[in-house]
C-alpha cells in the first residue's frame, strides 16, 4: 500500500538478519527477562557480534560506519517485535552519538570500540527527582577539586541504569548560571561513589531495567568531562531532538505492528455468527487508524531523511515525537477493545502494547513539553523572531551540532 523509498537492497538484507536475530537471541527469552526486570549481558556480546550495535560509529572506533538507517532499522524491528527488553535504542542513538560528536579523541577510542562490541552499555543520566523535562532545573553537583570533579547527586528513570558501564551524566558546575552551569561527564560506572539504587517496576516495559543512580562523593578527572564546562545543556538540546525522532519511528512502527495483528484477530475471531472483520464498526476503526499509522509514517521518514541531510529542525522534532506519541496510544487503546477480555490477559501480544506505549507521551519530552516547543515557534515566526534552525544531522561534527541552540 505504502512503499518506503529511504532503504535500498542492502538495508533490507540488514533488516532480514536483525529479525533473524531477534528471532534466535530474544523472542524464547523475553518472557523470562520480564519477570527478571532485567536481560542478560551475554545478549549485548551477541548483538554487537552480529553487527546490531552503533551502526553509524566509524570504523576507526571499531564500527561499521554505516548511515542512519541502519540504526534505523534496529529501531523498527526491536519495535515490531515487541520485546522492549533490550535498551538497545538509548544506547545506540543517545550515548553512543555523544561520544562520537562531542567526545576527545582519547573518550572515543576508549569507548566506542566497547560500545560496538556490546561490551560497555551506555546509558544516559539526565533525569532527576525534581527535574524531569526541565534539565537546567538539575540539582546533582559537580565541584571541582584539582584535577579532579567530585559529583554528589541523584538521577531516577534511568534505562540501562543496572547494567550500564558508561553513563552519560548531566551535572551542575556553577548554581547561579542556568542552563550556562550545566556540564556533562562520561562517567566510569565502576569508580568508588557510583552507586546503583533498585530497578525500579514499572507499569511496562518490564524486561527493560529502570534505575535510580546515587553518586555519592564520585570523583572523576576532569578529562572524563564530555565538551566543555558550562556546555551541557547547549550539547544536550542537539541531541534531544534526535531522540525524540528514534521515539517517532519506534512509534510509527508499533501502530503498524498493533493494527496487523488486530486485523489477524478480529478476521478469524467470531461473535453473532460473523468474525469480528465482519462488523462495519471493526472496518470503520481500522479503517481510521491505518490511514494515519500511514500519514505518520510518511512524516516519520520525511524527517528521517531531514536528519540524515542535517536539516531536522527542534520543531519538526517536537510534532513527530507528539503527533506520533498520541498515534501510539491511540492505536493500541482502540485496538485492545477490539479484542474484547482477550485483549486485558498478559499472553496477548496487545496487553504488553498498551502497558508499553504509555511512557511514550513522557519520555524523552512530555507531550506538554512538545507543544510548548511547537507553539513557542508559531509565535516567534508571527512577531517576525528568528528562523528555526536545523538540528545536526547524524553524519555532522560537533560544531555544525551547535548551530541548533536557540
Amino acid at each position: 500500500m505504502f512503499e518506503r523509498r529511504l532503504f535500498k537492497e542492502e538495508h533490507e538484507m540488514f533488516r532480514s538478519s536483525v529479525r533473524k536475530f531477534i528471532e534466535k537471541e530474544i523472542a524464547p527469552f523475553h518472557k523470562q527477562w520480564e519477570e527478571d526486570g532485567i536481560v542478560p549481558r551475554e545478549l549485548w556480546l551477541k548483538a554487537g557480534e552480529a553487527g546490531m550495535l552503533c551502526c553509524t560509529i566509524p570504523e576507526e572506533y571499531g564500527g561499521l560506519g554505516l548511515d542512519y538507517l541502519f540504526d534505523v532499522i534496529v529501531f523498527e524491528e526491536m519495535a515490531r517485535s515487541g520485546f522492549t527488553g533490550p535498551g538497545f535504542l538509548i544506547h545506540c542513538d543517545l550515548v553512543s552519538t555523544y561520544v562520537k560528536s562531542f567526545g576527545t579523541e582519547e573518550q572515543k577510542k576508549y569507548w566506542l570500540p566497547k560500545m560496538v562490541a556490546g561490551e560497555a552499555i551506555g546509558s544516559l543520566g539526565m533525569t532527576e527527582p525534581h527535574a524531569g523535562s526541565d534539565l537546567k532545573a538539575i540539582r546533582t553537583r559537580a565541584v571541582r577539586d584539582g584535577d579532579d570533579y567530585v559529583i554528589n547527586g541523584q538521577k531516577v528513570f534511568i534505562s540501562n541504569g543496572q547494567l550500564c558501564d558508561v553513563l552519560v551524566l548531566a551535572t551542575k558546575t556553577d548554581s547561579t548560571q542556568g542552563a550556562r552551569g550545566v556540564t556533562l561527564f562520561l562517567v566510569d560506572t565502576k569508580l568508588p561513589g557510583f552507586v546503583r539504587g533498585k530497578n525500579l517496576d514499572k507499569l511496562g516495559m518490564k524486561g527493560q531495567d529502570t534505575s535510580e543512580l546515587f553518586f555519592e562523593n564520585l570523583r572523576v578527572p576532569a578529562t572524563a568531562m564530555l565538551g566543555e564546562e558550562g556546555q551541557g545543556f547547549s550539547l544536550m538540546m542537539t541531541k534531544l531532538a534526535q531522540e525524540r525522532l528514534a521515539q517517532a519511528i519506534r512509534s510509527a512502527t508499533v501502530a503498524e505492528t498493533v493494527i496487523e495483528y488486530t486485523v489477524d484477530y478480529t478476521a478469524q475471531r467470531k461473535a453473532f455468527g460473523k468474525t469480528i472483520a465482519d462488523f462495519q464498526n471493526t472496518q470503520f476503526k481500522l479503517a481510521e487508524l491505518k490511514t494515519e499509522a500511514v500519514i505518520g509514517r510518511v512524516f516519520t521518514d520525511k524527517c528521517i531523511e531531514q536528519f540524515m541531510k542535517g536539516e531536522l529542525t527542534e520543531v519538526d522534532a517536537a510534532m513527530a515525537k507528539m503527533w506520533l506519541s498520541n498515534l501510539h496510544c491511540k492505536v493500541v487503546d482502540e485496538c485492545l477493545q477490539l479484542f474484547g477480555g482477550w485483549g486485558y490477559m498478559w499472553e496477548y501480544p496487545i496487553a504488553r502494547a498498551y502497558a508499553d506505549a504509555r511512557i511514550v507521551k513522557i519520555a524523552g519530552g512530555s507531550i506538554e513539553v512538545m507543544k510548548h516547543i511547537i507553539g513557542r515557534a508559531l509565535f516567534r515566526e508571527h512577531l517576525g523572531g528568528s528562523t528555526i534552525r536545523p538540528i545536526a544531522g547524524s553524519q555532522d561534527d560537533t560544531n555544525s551540532g551547535k548551530r541548533a541552540v536557540a
